[in-house]
């Protein structure tokens, strides 16, 4: 089962730095095994380094603690909404370490973005949930969140992507 904290442990919540990349790499690498996706991990260090902090980064991560122990990691980005007008904060991905799960970590690391959120003046903040995961469900709901039930998430990657980015575009 692992190494609870003792109640004299505090929880902690830092931006992640550079050097926190091999750290945010294993949480990745956790989150993917949960989600049954580990065969889709394919960033290394040096890529999520640059995603993260380099001059042009798309998101933030941050890393939350009890005591020194490593109990979470959650990145995100920025948002905007064509209808609302609204910029949001976006979750990406947050995993807790089962150790750590129903001590308030998930929940801290949402009050710390909605916080943030509120301080860079976002109007909202928004993630996914894979729909076999009812505890995470049933505690997004308990929270307040509202699944937006009409909506079915797209990607384009890998070839696909590359054949619709290689198309000739005819303008009639």
């Amino acid at each position: 089962m692992g190494i609870r904290p003792s109640a004299s442990e505090t929880l902690k919540i830092v931006r992640a730095e550079p050097h926190d990349t091999p750290l945010i790499l294993q949480f990745v690498r956790k989150l993917a095994e949960f989600e049954r996706l580990s065969d889709q991990v394919i960033v290394n260090e040096d890529t999520l380094r640059e995603g993260l902090f380099g001059a042009g980064s798309a998101a933030e991560a941050i890393l939350a603690y009890f005591g020194s122990a490593p109990a979470a990691f959650a990145v995100y980005f920025h948002t905007f909404s064509t209808f609302s007008g609204y910029t949001g904060i976006y979750l990406e991905d947050l995993f807790v370490e089962p150790n750590y799960r129903g001590r308030g970590v998930g929940k801290s690391i949402l009050v710390y973005l909605a916080k943030l959120a509120k301080q860079r003046g976002r109007g909202r903040l928004s993630w996914a949930v894979l729909d076999w995961n009812e505890p995470a469900i049933r505690f997004y709901r308990n929270l307040g969140a509202v699944p937006l039930g009409d909506w079915t998430v797209f990607e384009l990657t890998g070839p696909a992507l590359d054949r619709l980015a290689q198309a000739e575009v005819g303008i009639a």
